[in-house]
């Protein structure tokens, strides 16, 4: 038995859904409002943050806290299909950009458009404030170029196979796409890349994900944007 406790339209709770789905990990996901902190939540993570993957698959139970904990632990785990590349050099590169999305863009991007657009809304914390919002998509834009500018260059962010950097990618998007934040139009390497990714299986219960009060953009399920 695996729970994942997950807040749907969380970046690296989506990570999480996203790698066990890859691996046909069977598991109930469990939702929570982190910003309630709960008390179920928090005795397993005094942090009170997503995700959280209990394991009690072959009796002992092991708590596994923080994202790139998570994953790791799951690859080694649930070694297949494997979803870092074969050597080190190549390794790093895809442990780098997942450490970019998660720190980098996470705190350009989504401190901004998130905290604007989903958090404030659902924390009954006001409106997005307009300056903020303008600041974020710039960010945003700098970010897409840069993306680009990989895939100009590679099939997925690290290189030719689906790895856990484009999962990170994907998983931080997504969010945005939900929230039609995306110029995708301004950058169709990133856009022919993204489609490639939500087309695969394992994508399905995230193109699912609904918020209440708070609807996809148009296109967010349609697989061919």
């Amino acid at each position: 038995m695996r729970v994942l406790y997950h807040w749907p339209l969380d970046p690296f709770s989506r990570q999480a859904r996203l790698v066990l789905d890859e691996k046909s990990i069977r598991y109930k996901a469990q939702t929570v409002l982190p910003w309630d902190r709960p008390d179920d939540l928090l005795s397993l993570n005094p942090a009170g943050l997503t995700p959280v993957l209990v394991d009690e698959a072959g009796g002992a139970k092991r708590v596994v806290i923080e994202i790139r904990a998570v994953l790791e632990y799951l690859e080694e785990t649930a070694p297949s299909p494997c979803l870092l590349p074969g050597g080190p050099a190549e390794r790093a590169e895809a442990r780098r950009l997942c450490d970019w999305f998660d720190r980098k863009f996470d705190g350009e991007v989504n401190a901004y458009l998130l905290h604007e657009k989903l958090e404030k809304p659902v924390q009954g914390l006001g409106a997005p404030d307009p300056q903020v919002m303008r600041e974020g998509r710039e960010h945003l834009r700098g970010h897409l170029e840069h993306i680009a500018w990989l895939l100009e260059a590679r099939d997925g962010l690290a290189g030719p196979r689906y790895t856990l950097a484009d999962i990170a990618a994907a998983a931080h998007l997504s969010i945005l796409d939900y929230l039609g934040e995306v110029p995708w139009n301004d950058f169709e390497p990133v856009k022919h890349w993204y489609q490639r990714v939500k087309c695969r299986p394992a994508f399905r219960s995230i193109l699912e994900d609904k918020l209440p009060g708070i609807a996809p953009s148009r296109h967010y399920a349609d697989l061919d944007f």
